[in-house]
């Protein structure tokens, strides 16, 4: 199992709509996640740079980036992309974050 961290950018005052949209999110979007090897998936918020910090271990790193091709994830991203910085494909503007510290 590998860990991941990457941040994402939400626009101001989005972080109530982005609660509200994940709580619950989409069922056969957690299937999807399930399925391809997702556990331990949390969202931090940082309310004075509106930074998204997402952690998940991961089984491996190609069924995590297979999600992006499923139409759930590309319905998700359509979903979510009036609340924060998107690629043109709607995807979340992200980049990945480098472990400096670990303890078992």
């Amino acid at each position: 199992m590998m860990r991941k961290a990457f941040k994402m950018k939400l626009y101001p005052n989005s972080i109530k709509a982005y609660m509200q949209r994940h709580n619950p999110i989409w069922k056969e979007l957690e299937e999807v996640l399930n399925i391809h090897g997702v556990h331990n998936y949390s969202i931090f918020f940082d309310s004075e740079s509106h930074i998204l910090f997402g952690y998940a271990e991961l089984e491996s790193e190609e069924k995590w980036n297979a999600i992006a091709n499923t139409q759930i994830c590309q319905d998700w991203w359509a979903h979510m992309a009036d609340l924060m910085e998107t690629n043109e494909d709607n995807s979340p503007l992200s980049s990945d974050l480098d472990e400096v510290f670990h303890l078992k």
